[in-house]
């Protein structure tokens, strides 16, 4: 079994990839990119993944983090497609990803756990 910090390390490395994704465009831009779309969408569908696959023990011990509501929305994400509302994807990735990010390395720092620099 994959051990917790390896997830978390996937959830960071998709942070780090929508932010550089983010960079130099704003909500309208994003709008009408579906590269961007395409690409923001994937990253926070690994993150999403990632949280799921956390040992249910680790996201009771770390509860600052709200890991159910990130996997809820991977399953919006993943099964209803066509149903995705662009506007919450935008929110998630400029506002939420940056927090996450945040708080997964807070995480890694008071647990020690391995972490590449960032």
């Amino acid at each position: 079994m994959r051990r917790d910090y390896l997830y978390l390390q996937d959830i960071l490395d998709a942070c780090a990839m929508i932010r550089v994704f983010l960079e130099g465009i704003d909500a309208s831009a994003f709008s009408v990119s579906d590269l961007h779309k395409a690409a923001i969408l994937q990253k926070l569908t690994v993150i999403e993944e990632a949280a799921a696959r956390l040992s249910p023990a680790f996201r009771e011990a770390h509860p600052q983090v709200e890991w159910q509501d990130i996997i809820a929305f991977r399953n919006i994400a993943v099964h209803a497609y066509f149903a995705v509302q662009w506007e919450i994807v935008w929110a998630t990735a400029a506002d939420d990803v940056p927090e996450l990010q945040s708080q997964v390395l807070d995480i890694l720092r008071a647990e020690k756990l391995e972490s590449r620099d960032r």
